[in-house]
């Protein structure tokens, strides 16, 4: 029998057969439906990578529903009593997981005020709302803010945190600016109840609005001894990147590992400390601020400065697999509905998944991981791809497409050639 020279059919068939088999396991594949529960663990990418066994997100760009600006409660004492601005706040995917923050720095009557706080100070709810995007190139239609403004009386602020404090090593993001008045900071961090300062832990990525528009303050606490002395090492004021301002969007990302605390601004790492990284399991924290002492400044009265939040996403591991599994007992919805909520202009509710029951292995070094999947190699924010596996299931899942595409390219190739063998 007679086999007739390869065409250029043929060879292209064989490049495309070639390419299937190989182009599926060797870049980030999309999840079904964007659904995450078939990772095992995610990595990040960076100068510090790490293993995590969670993965939460939470989008304030489509909550038109929920967007007002509340007034400002100017009496101190029901500034920290006042009920949330919006059914948002008291919504079970809101509330499962974060609580907000109604209390003062007052010692009590007569004891003056904690800290080196100069001005009496309380976080209200009322606080923080969601409000609609009037930027003239807006990418969202709202987003989230933190509102600390000085009253005659008091500076009223803002925070909300976790729940639980059982977070152990976090990737935490969130695409944020600051805007406002001198006299403030602005926050995300994690943070560990101490009675000293000396058993202090915390994780800290800070603006304070009284410096350079174009630095942040980084630093794993405590940054002063007990003589009230920097520890430079534990501490960074660094600059943003690309001439970039804090007033203008960006993704601010602190990874926190049991190593070091590495912090990045849209990408850009600023710093990587590993001098006192926290090793106990934290709370996270999110807070707009000022009292009037050395590190804040003071704000002029009636002056405000905000934290505006598009959107939160973590990747974390919890020290307690039986509190987190209670905590978080909610699987993101594969189909992107929303919880006990009509669909509509809401938009999208936090995306989230729980994986605490596994082992501590999958969640520290990797090992234990057969699929593993990332939050930085995405085509849309808040959803996973898969970066490899080393399950039948997950294949099957993920790589249907590259079967399907497989399948096609053998199908013509087959064809081709008894075509050619005919002719």
């Amino acid at each position: 029998m007679h086999w007739p020279p390869f065409s250029p059919l043929v060879i292209s068939i064989l490049v495309q057969c070639i390419t299937a088999s190989h182009s599926k396991d060797s870049s980030p594949q999309p999840l079904p439906n964007g659904d995450d529960s078939v990772c095992d663990c995610f990595v990040t990418n960076g100068t510090q990578p790490g293993y995590f066994s969670n993965h939460m997100f939470f989008d304030f760009r489509n909550l038109t529903q929920d967007a007002g600006i509340p007034p400002i409660v100017t009496n101190v004492t029901n500034a920290t009593f006042v009920p949330p601005t919006s059914d948002y706040f008291s919504s079970d995917e809101w509330t499962s997981v974060w609580q907000l923050q109604g209390w003062s720095n007052s010692e009590g009557k007569g004891k003056g005020l904690s800290g080196a706080a100069t001005v009496l100070m309380a976080y209200s709810p009322a606080n923080v709302y969601i409000e609609k995007n009037k930027d003239e190139d807006a990418d969202s239609q709202t987003y989230l803010t933190l509102r600390t403004q000085r009253e005659p009386k008091f500076q009223s602020a803002a925070a909300f945190q976790t729940k639980t404090s059982d977070y152990q090593f976090v990737s935490l993001r969130m695409l944020a600016r600051t805007i406002g008045s001198p006299g403030a900071v602005t926050a995300m961090f994690t943070y560990r109840d101490a009675t000293a300062s000396s058993s202090l832990q915390e994780s800290d990525f800070e603006v304070l609005t009284r410096g350079p528009r174009e630095n942040v303050q980084l630093t794993n606490q405590p940054s002063f001894d007990s003589d009230g002395k920097v520890k430079p090492e534990a501490t960074t004021n660094a600059t943003l990147p690309g001439g970039m301002i804090w007033s203008q969007w960006a993704v601010y990302r602190l990874d926190w590992t049991a190593d070091s605390s590495v912090w990045y601004v849209d990408g850009q790492q600023l710093a990587n400390i590993t001098f006192q990284v926290p090793q106990d399991a934290a709370g996270i924290n999110v807070n707009a601020w000022s009292d009037g002492g050395s590190w804040s400044g003071n704000m002029s009265v009636y002056d405000q400065a905000n934290l505006q939040i598009q959107w939160i996403e973590m990747i974390y591991n919890t020290s307690s697999s039986s509190s987190s599994a209670s905590q978080r007992k909610w699987k993101r919805d594969p189909t992107r509905f929303l919880w006990g909520r009509d669909a509509g202009p809401r938009g999208e509710l936090p995306r989230r998944r729980d994986l605490s029951l596994r082992s501590s292995s999958s969640s520290s070094d990797g090992d234990g991981c057969k699929v593993v999947c990332s939050i930085d190699e995405v085509t849309e924010q808040g959803v996973a791809t898969m970066l490899w596996n080393a399950s039948s299931t997950a294949t099957r899942m993920a790589g249907a497409d590259a079967v399907r595409d497989m399948a096609w390219a053998w199908t013509l190739l087959v064809g081709g050639l008894v075509w050619l063998m005919i002719v």
